[in-house]
């Protein structure tokens, strides 16, 4: 006698096991395995949750409100499920994964991704395990197949929601680096400086601070190919394109040099200026002053390196109008020589064409004094009378302080 051979399943269900003849899921059998899972809905909820506190150390990091919150979100997905498996013959192929809007969104920065599947994987293992206890008899496998599919749409439900907060956060973003970068520019800096750098998660310092020009691509792509250098590399950094002028925040770098090393390449043509290192973001103001007149001046010194700081930028910054580089020279150069010998030896020197012996024999010195004052000049001001830029600085900067006392 030959064995009788089982129908063909259909739909993953064995016809003659929860199906009718046609091979489609029996209809009461789906309904008495949906009025069993209503009844275990909260005794599932339970177990997810004692999962969860068992196996993720996330979880049990979580503050209380917030475990609350999670497993709020564990309990409606168990009962969308349910009413979606109850519901499935009636017109709505689709299941119900709008629970996703039952968390606020602190939680969704709180809660990952990826812990996110850790909750939808722990629900289902819960699932699975009860199996047999809560499908009717016959019905195993259309629970099974239900819950392959229900999850499978919950992971790309999950995966949209997070993509929609890290586009509105993307966009939040950008608006609060294109605030600070303003406030920075424009030196309207206070308290709420810190608070915006806080929030896109600026720790670093000391700071420094670039300006160049944009190389004319899209400026948001630009910003964000010099944000992905900054976190490859390590540092924090703020980026703002205004009109064709690029401006660059740096936090954290070990020295200026790495700094531009890392940046200067995403600038486009022309020069770079980098402002004076300071300690704090708040105090960065003043580096983006120096760096944007340095920028402006950069055209008076054509040959100047790239990048340069604005510090060497000094006396064309003064000449252009610059009222913080005319101070620093005054400062710098005449204040410390003004009621000594040396300021007449520098103007002398600088007037005589950097001749040694023409400036001993108008001052009716040795020229060994006179290269000697000159070395204290050097000493005292960090600029070399007998170099050209040098000595050109020192030129402007004894003019700006013989101006100052009209």
């Amino acid at each position: 006698m030959t064995e009788r051979s089982e129908p063909a399943s259909k739909n993953g269900v064995p016809a003659g096991r929860g199906a009718d003849e046609s091979g489609r899921p029996d209809e009461k059998v789906r309904r008495d395995t949906a009025r069993r899972l209503d009844r275990a809905m909260g005794s599932l909820g339970t177990a997810a949750m004692a999962r969860m506190e068992e196996q993720l150390l996330w979880y049990r990091a979580l503050s209380a409100e917030d475990r609350s919150w999670v497993g709020l979100v564990a309990q409606a997905g168990i009962a969308a499920f349910v009413e979606w498996f109850g519901h499935a013959g009636e017109g709505r192929p689709t299941p119900n994964i709008e629970f996703f809007g039952t968390a606020p969104r602190e939680l969704k920065r709180s809660v990952s991704l990826q812990q996110t599947v850790d909750l939808v994987r722990i629900v289902v293992e819960v699932v699975e395990a009860q199996v047999e206890e809560l499908a009717a008899p016959g019905g195993e496998d259309l629970l099974r197949q239900a819950m392959l599919r229900y999850t499978r749409d919950v992971a790309f439900a999950a995966a949209q929601v997070y993509a929609r907060e890290a586009e509105a956060r993307g966009s939040w973003d950008a608006r609060l680096e294109a605030l600070i970068v303003d406030a920075l520019v424009r030196g309207k800096v206070d308290d709420g400086l810190h608070s915006w750098a806080a929030a896109l998660g600026w720790t670093s310092s000391p700071v420094i601070v670039f300006a160049g020009y944009s190389p004319g691509d899209d400026p948001q792509s630009v910003i964000d190919g010099l944000r992905d250098r900054g976190r490859r590399v390590g540092y924090d950094l703020l980026a703002g394109v205004q009109g064709d002028r690029l401006i660059v925040i740096v936090g954290g770098a070990d020295s200026i040099k790495d700094a531009a090393r890392s940046v200067a390449p995403r600038f486009g043509p022309g020069p770079i200026v980098i402002g004076p290192e300071v300690a704090d973001l708040h105090a960065a103001a003043g580096s983006a002053r120096a760096a944007i007149a340095g920028l402006r001046a950069a055209a008076g010194w054509p040959d100047a390196p790239r990048p340069v700081m604005a510090e060497d930028l000094l006396a064309e910054r003064a000449i252009d109008g610059d009222p913080a580089a005319r101070v620093q020279l005054v400062e710098n150069v005449y204040t410390p020589l003004v009621g000594t010998p040396l300021l007449d030896t520098l103007a002398t020197y600088l007037e005589q064409g950097t001749s040694l012996e023409a400036t001993a024999r108008l001052l009716f010195v040795h020229p060994n004094t006179v290269r000697y004052r000159l070395r204290k000049i050097t000493e005292l001001t960090g600029y070399q009378p007998t170099e050209g830029r040098s000595a050109f600085t020192l030129q402007v900067g004894l003019i700006l302080g013989r101006l100052s006392l009209t």
